[in-house]
């Protein structure tokens, strides 16, 4: 029971306490990952902390994860290989911003009007098959592919304002590859530094701001000190990222330690969809450091049907690929169809 009260304090995550294991002396070392997340500290302790200490806790002493924020052991640039090879053993990422050598590596990240909220990414993986394709990938490559869950929207906040499309032009902007290589048609310029970085590059002038994240981020990592504009329009409505471990590790763990680190990560998808949810509707209405502006309707028609043809260029990547794409037509055909809340546009 002390175990127990202490899981769900720390974690606020009640549903994987279930699977904490009764308590046992045990004499031999318990096993120890190290586990690197994308999100720097600030953004981190509310991401990938409240997992890994609610694994832990549940553990009962059989099991210790390390967490390391952004950079601290490698680059995320270099998560993926090493993961491969072992110089650590789990990862929260996503495909694209760790280049991952997998042909579904795009779709991570924010791809471009995929999707319009954070719950459509669950229901993607879960009732429209993309956990299938993603553990296939991954299963080539040496990696055990866990989850996936959407978090915040894909927006812009910059030192100028954004009223127009023509505003982006020239804009130094830290972005995603993925999101830099569909937004640098419209005149924006990505650029690629280390996460913990990005404030700094703003306050010298190296960066105009970024399209990485929603208000809420904005706001807990202290970006939004450094910027005065938010501007609300979005290419995608949700990061798509996921939890990944070396095979080789999640092969030797006994079968209730690999069911108490999924159910513990899933408790953790629903924390982190009702405070970004929650924090996007405050900060926006009472945040106080950030103007709002948005791009009218008309012109950011242009860069929804701009995304078609970027859809249609990612599909011809593979088979598996295409069958990304013919899922996120599938799924925005249907969006389209229920209306409102589903879906607010019209385009791709």
């Amino acid at each position: 029971m002390t175990n127990r009260r202490k899981f769900l304090k720390t974690a606020g995550m009640g549903s994987a306490a279930v699977l904490a294991a009764p308590a046992v002396a045990r004499a031999q070392e318990p096993i120890r990952w190290r586990f690197q997340t994308y999100a720097g500290s600030a953004l981190g302790q509310y991401v990938t902390k409240p997992i890994i200490d609610a694994f832990n806790a549940a553990a009962n002493g059989e099991m210790e994860i390390e967490l390391y924020y952004a950079d601290q052991l490698v680059p995320t640039g270099e998560l993926f290989r090493a993961l491969q090879r072992g110089t650590i053993d789990a990862v929260h990422s996503d495909d694209d911003s760790m280049a991952a050598p997998v042909d579904i590596a795009i779709f991570g990240g924010y791809f471009p009007f995929a999707t319009h909220h954070a719950l459509d990414v669950p229901v993607l993986f879960k009732q429209y098959g993309l956990a299938d394709i993603w553990s296939e990938a991954y299963d080539e490559v040496g990696v055990k592919w866990l989850s996936a869950a959407g978090q915040d929207p894909c927006c812009f906040n910059t030192v100028n304002p954004i009223r127009s499309l023509s505003d982006l032009q020239g804009l130094r902007l830290y972005t995603f590859p993925t999101a830099g290589r569909f937004l640098s048609q419209f005149g924006l310029v990505p650029v690629s530094i280390p996460y913990e970085d990005a404030e700094v590059a703003v306050q010298t002038g190296e960066l105009d701001g970024m399209a990485w994240s929603g208000i809420t981020e904005d706001y807990t990592v202290g970006w939004a000190d450094v910027t005065n504009y938010f501007c609300t329009n979005s290419i995608s409505g949700a990061w798509i990222g996921s939890f990944y471990v070396n095979a080789d590790r999640w092969a030797e763990l006994p079968e209730h330690l690999q069911s108490l680190l999924l159910a513990t990560i899933e408790a953790g998808h629903f924390y982190r969809n009702q405070w970004y949810w929650g924090g996007e509707q405050k900060l926006r209405v009472e945040g106080d450091k950030l103007e709002l502006t948005s791009i009218p309707d008309a012109e950011w028609d242009e860069v929804e049907n701009a995304a078609i043809e970027f859809w249609d260029e990612a599909a011809a990547i593979s088979d598996r690929a295409a069958k990304v794409v013919d899922v996120f037509r599938t799924y925005n055909r249907i969006q389209r169809g229920a209306g409102q809340p589903y879906r607010c546009t019209i385009s791709t």
